[in-house]
């Protein structure tokens, strides 16, 4: 792709930073911050449990690294509850705590000037409360412009490079591939089983322990370094494009005013 005029060699951390320099990064025209938001939890047999918080706050880099945009501080806990206590290593927060969450980190960056600010998923069902995170975002602070993206949304391609071996991804061949790529060291794939996706066709929703034997779905035997490579770099391309862009956008209506009668 092609590297914005903002572009860095390294991502732009903002605990990294001075006040002063936060600063002069709003007033260079950078008015859009990203917030990575990952999990603790367990990821069966072969995987640690930060799996969701290491691929959110990589691609956050990558993004940063090709936009100039800063990252904020990830924040490591999400809405995990539906992974229960059976297997130890899970610490989740309860919904309205992350959607609250949401609101009192967006006081401070509106505070400081920010006038975009980009909530990037890396955990399934943190979604639903980081949507209402973001309602309560934009009634408080109408002015400041808010998205929320999880990592398999960015693109289609994006989403079917996640789902090819479960619609219920957890620990999969995706995940294993991306931390292939990130922290192999911590990847144990001698002990990866697969486990089939056995809550497809649900009416109701289940908790992991009541579909998963050690916690895992979908093939993580297959995974590969070079398939975690590609799904990394896709994320990190896409979503530079949409921020790109994204950095300029108008309100609808000022896009698309109304014809004058």
């Amino acid at each position: 792709m092609t590297r914005s005029d903002n572009a860095t060699n390294q991502p732009i951390l903002w605990e990294e930073l001075t006040w002063e320099q936060i600063t002069q990064l709003r007033d260079s025209g950078i008015d859009m911050v990203i917030l990575p938001i990952g999990a603790t939890e367990q990821h069966g047999l072969h995987l640690p449990v930060g799996v969701d918080t290491f691929s959110a706050i990589a691609v956050a880099h990558g993004v940063s690294s090709q936009t100039g945009i800063p990252v904020l501080p990830a924040l490591a806990y999400g809405c995990s509850l539906g992974h229960s206590k059976k297997w130890p290593g899970t610490i989740s927060l309860r919904p309205e705590t992350l959607a609250k969450l949401i609101l009192e980190i967006a006081e401070w960056v509106y505070s400081a000037g920010f006038q975009r600010l980009l909530l990037l998923n890396g955990h399934v069902t943190n979604w639903a409360p980081l949507r209402c995170g973001l309602e309560n975002v934009r009634h408080t602070y109408p002015d400041l412009r808010i998205a929320l993206r999880s990592l398999w949304e960015i693109t289609p391609q994006i989403h079917q490079f996640y789902h090819q071996d479960a619609a219920n991804f957890h620990a999969n061949c995706a995940e294993t591939s991306m931390m292939l790529a990130l922290r192999p060291d911590l990847v144990q794939m001698d002990k990866a089983l697969d486990e089939p996706d056995r809550s497809a066709g649900c009416f109701f929703a289940y908790t992991v322990n009541k579909e998963s034997v050690h916690g895992a779905v979908g093939n993580p035997s297959q995974a590969d370094f070079n398939f975690g490579k590609q799904i990394l770099e896709s994320c990190v391309v896409e979503l530079s494009a949409q921020l790109q862009r994204a950095m300029t956008e108008g309100t609808p209506l000022e896009e698309m005013p109304p014809a004058i009668q």
